[in-house]
């Protein structure tokens, strides 16, 4: 359990979206937030309309990373760090660029390999901290058109659970965030009109709320939970057919082009 009041704490990808969303409920609620990412001048401007510090954060790169811990620590131990940075590209697999899916696991896997290797040795030293692993109901339930992206959040999700047994002996926790679709710029031009849809505000609320109470995996809505045991006992021709109804039978990995024209510019296709 973490007091963020007056605590040191990490958000990777915090420039937009979920990442901004909850680097500003952590400073609301008391923190000394540290945000990091990519696009340095959009990390700058954030910092400075929420009251943060920011600085430029690659998460695929293990030096940047490292940088961005030091940076952090000048402030005081790191006691909490949200791996948040991630990125989703639409379509079908075999349409997609392999570069591309080489980069989507880069950022969405490797980063949080990266993030929790070199601030975790340090929150073990302490015995204390807490870590947020941004996943997503992805996790739980495949889509089609975004299958890498589904590979990398089931990763992570594992990736967590493994390393959270490793660290059971101590006061080190981990906790895994799995929201479903959030009307950020990751989902714009996709059609989300018969999935529940949540604001970043609201996953913000879900992530900083588990420094005091760090459960293990935490659905966003929690009425999501159980629908992992359901696709694992669902027969896969009714469960095509289901995912065929709820995109409104359009072709796998759909979108608005125009939309979404912003942030394909930013992360590629």
């Amino acid at each position: 359990m973490i007091d963020v009041d007056g605590a040191v704490v990490c958000v990777t990808g915090g420039a937009r979206g979920i990442g901004r969303a909850t680097a500003a409920e952590l400073v609301r609620r008391g923190a000394r937030v540290w945000i990091g990412d990519v696009d340095a001048d959009e990390a700058a401007r954030t910092a400075d309309e929420i009251g943060a510090k920011a600085t430029r954060l690659d998460v695929t790169r293990e030096d940047s990373v490292g940088r961005f811990w030091a940076a952090a620590s000048a402030d005081g131990p790191v006691r909490m760090l949200v791996n948040n940075a991630g990125i989703m590209r639409l379509g079908p697999f075999l349409d997609q660029s392999l570069d591309g899916h080489h980069r989507e696991v880069a950022v969405n896997l490797l980063g949080v390999v990266n993030g929790m290797h070199v601030f975790l040795p340090d929150m073990v030293a302490r015995n204390e901290g807490h870590v947020v692993n941004v996943a997503s109901m992805a996790a739980k339930v495949t889509t089609p058109g975004i299958a890498v992206y589904c590979a990398t959040k089931f990763a992570v999700a594992a990736l967590s659970r493994a390393v959270r047994a490793e660290l059971a002996n101590t006061d080190v926790t981990i906790t895994t965030i799995m929201p479903a679709a959030v009307n950020t710029e990751l989902t714009a031009g996709v059609s989300l009109d018969l999935q529940p849809t949540l604001t970043p505000d609201q996953v913000a609320r879900a992530i900083a709320d588990t420094a005091r109470r760090p459960s293990r995996e935490v659905a966003v809505p929690r009425w999501l939970a159980p629908l992992g045991i359901v696709e694992e006992g669902t027969p896969e021709r009714v469960l095509t057919t289901a995912k065929r109804i709820v995109t409104r039978h359009r072709p796998p990995g759909h979108f608005d082009d125009e939309a979404r024209r912003a942030y394909i510019d930013r992360v590629g296709r």
